[in-house]
């Protein structure tokens, strides 16, 4: 109890210090959210191009990196783009603190995912995932994948959130925690299980598109600290 009321204590207090409103995030998400289509865009089953964002932090630089990888799961390209940290960490508004490198990285990319692995939330969020966000502003679907529910819970594979499944568990490595996969917009929940459990590789136990962008995040990251 005292470790929550040191929590809330220190996002009051960033909260204070960047000035933040927060009610005018929250409903802009809530508005946002409205406009999730998590129903399949295309026939998933035909993918060519296969793509994976994760987002390291090296002092005050956020480096967002993105692979896209073949059905073979060999690399097409794979690009970062780094800038300056200009919101805080707050749970729930990630989007806020890391979409605008996301953005910029996905620009510099010249061969288009037809879907894309977040690590993230999807529509497992109380308002608007990461992974939600970003196919909004870029009209890709996506997949959240998680090591850790913000709502919900978990009842056999599925995870329940006002009697509506928003994530389903997956649990390939033995002996390793599980993840939950959320679909993040453009894809349904059966699509977005489907292909992070077809995806995985092991010995990782995250989908290979999003294990590999997350070591090339690592890598750039130790890269730039240098």
């Amino acid at each position: 109890m005292e470790e929550d009321y040191k929590r809330e204590e220190r996002v009051r207090e960033i909260i204070q210090k960047y000035r933040i409103d927060i009610k005018k995030l929250e409903s802009e998400q809530e508005k946002l959210a409205k406009s999730l289509e998590i129903k399949d865009s295309t026939d998933f089953s035909k993918l060519v191009k296969i793509g994976g964002f994760s987002n390291a932090f090296s002092q005050n630089k956020i480096i967002s990196a993105a692979v896209v990888l073949d059905s073979e799961m060999e690399i097409l390209e794979q690009k970062y783009f780094s800038d300056k940290v200009r919101f805080p960490y707050l749970s729930g508004f990630r989007a806020y603190r890391e979409l605008p490198a996301m953005a910029s990285c996905f620009d510099l990319l010249e061969d288009k995912p037809e879907v894309v692995f977040i690590f993230g939330h999807g529509i497992s969020h109380p308002r608007l995932g990461l992974a939600s966000h970003f196919s909004l502003s870029t009209g890709i679907p996506s997949i959240g994948v998680s090591e850790s529910l913000l709502i919900g819970d978990v009842e056999g594979e599925n995870v329940f959130y006002n009697k509506k499944v928003i994530a389903k568990v997956l649990n390939i490595k033995p002996g390793s925690k599980p993840l939950y996969v959320s679909p993040g917009n453009l894809i349904s929940m059966n699509s977005a299980y489907t292909l992070a459990k077809k995806f995985v590789k092991l010995p990782h136990k995250l989908p290979e598109p999003l294990h590999l962008a997350h070591k090339y995040s690592k890598q750039v990251a130790r890269e730039i600290s240098v």
